[in-house]
């Protein structure tokens, strides 16, 4: 065994196609185990007994499970092995074969007695992240601070030998800056130009080196509007002069947002796109205002329709007929100021005039505002609380799932666990327009 004073010497090892024999199928198994398949290493996993999560890759054909105990001829052939049993004499006599067949081996239970460390580890694009100190706690602290300086582009290295090229589309998510993917992070940390939707998460912006241009292409509802037409040519016209461009957008991309017309006039002209998916409004916002839009026993089933234009309106794709006919939940984006007509058409095709209705507005955002109604009350009631875009409507039975959440939050703060506190009917808007906390945005609402 080499000098406990001795650096250790840090390599990338390439396992793609490589056998990496795993012993132990516990809690450390299940954590090593999705990094070297990441690393399209050939695992072979040998125990008894596994977690779930272990039998279900290997039920997906995704490792091998010898089902057994280990024994020394499993390490034949094995480029790696990782000794994770929960028996310190097991993993001493594993790491002793593979010293015996000159195979390198990380002994989980041990760092003083493994020839080998695991780094803290992460990734950051196409960056790659591995820090030792000899404290795994402290290694993990710098990995973090590492990685997210190089996620939010505050450590970046931006122009590199591998600039990236083309556009790429972002989903924003419903406001909260919180809730931007990490892919979406480290693309924006990459850009040289940025378009931005009015809903994406602008906060964000204040986070890009000050070279990065931004350009603000957002619609007001009823009110100032960049033309598609114009938002596309931008895209094209600063991709082809050779900027990496993000197109940074509320919600999801494909959720009435247009996406799909921008990634098609970018291969039109033959630029690469990326497409990064967003946490969509349609789920967020009532998740973060405590409305589940399925509930066992309530609702199997949840439907997303866009209402731009009214239910009379020629343009109007929705079946409405079969929505008031449906016992699911009804998620509506874009229908604030149609509410009224919305509400009235649900009814004439027979959904009960007494369905509750919940109305989110900025949701995820610190202004996050919900009000609770009926289907009969919900156009006037929006209007008499000023309920502006963008707001997301939840139409069905799950909105009193969301009151009994909110009366049970409500106990738990006035010192009540376990006990429904005795709030009027109305649920989440008992005491007035309920906060879950904060909760914002919208896709298109």
């Amino acid at each position: 065994m080499a000098s406990s004073d001795a650096q250790p010497y840090l390599l990338g090892l390439r396992l793609a196609g490589r056998r990496v024999v795993v012993a132990g199928g516990g809690a450390v198994a299940a954590r090593r185990v999705p990094a070297l398949l990441d690393a399209h290493a050939d695992v072979l996993l040998v125990s008894p007994e596994v977690t779930v999560s272990l039998e279900d890759l290997a039920l997906a054909g995704r490792i091998r499970w010898a089902r057994r105990r280990y024994t020394a001829a499993d390490v034949g052939g094995a480029w790696l092995v990782c000794a994770c049993t929960s028996d310190p004499a097991a993993n001493a006599a594993i790491a002793a074969d593979a010293e015996t067949r000159r195979i390198w081996c990380v002994r989980a239970d041990d760092a003083s007695r493994s020839p080998v460390w695991t780094p803290a580890s992460g990734t950051a694009g196409d960056v790659r992240v591995g820090v030792l100190s000899g404290d795994p706690r402290r290694s993990a602290g710098i990995r973090d601070a590492i990685v997210t300086g190089l996620r939010s582009g505050t450590l970046g290295a931006r122009r590199g030998r591998g600039h990236r090229r083309g556009v790429a589309l972002v989903g924003g998510g419903p406001g909260d800056p919180g809730l931007l993917t990490v892919r979406g992070r480290q693309l924006l940390a990459e850009a040289d130009v940025v378009v931005t939707d009015r809903l994406a998460p602008r906060s964000v912006l204040d986070e890009l080196p000050p070279d990065v241009q931004v350009i603000d292409v957002a619609k007001i509802p009823y009110g100032r509007a960049v033309a598609q037409e114009h938002i596309n040519a931008t895209l094209i016209e600063h991709a082809q002069a050779g900027r990496f461009v993000v197109r940074l957008k509320g919600g999801d991309p494909y959720v009435f947002g247009r996406g799909a017309e921008e990634v098609i006039a970018c291969l039109r002209a033959g630029l690469p796109v990326t497409v990064v998916p967003g946490v969509t409004s349609a789920v967020a916002v009532p998740a973060a205002a405590g409305v589940p839009v399925t509930h066992r026993g309530v609702a199997q089933e949840f439907i997303v329709a866009s209402v731009h234009v009214p239910p009379d309106d020629k343009r109007s794709t929705v079946n409405w007929a079969a929505l008031a006919a449906t016992g699911g939940t009804l998620v509506l984006l874009m229908g604030v100021e149609r509410l009224t007509a919305v509400a009235g058409t649900l009814i004439r095709y027979g959904r009960p005039a007494g369905t509750p209705v919940s109305v989110i507005a900025d949701g995820t955002l610190p202004t996050q505002r919900t009000i609770v109604a009926t289907l009969d009350t919900v156009g006037p009631r929006v209007l008499k609380d000023g309920i502006r875009p963008p707001a997301v409507v939840v139409i069905g039975e799950v909105v009193n799932v969301a009151a009994e959440i909110a009366r049970l939050t409500l106990s738990m703060r006035d010192g009540l666990p376990g006990q429904a506190a005795a709030h009027p009917a109305g649920g989440a808007d008992a005491r007035g327009a309920h906060r879950a906390g904060p909760v914002p945005g919208t896709d298109q609402a």
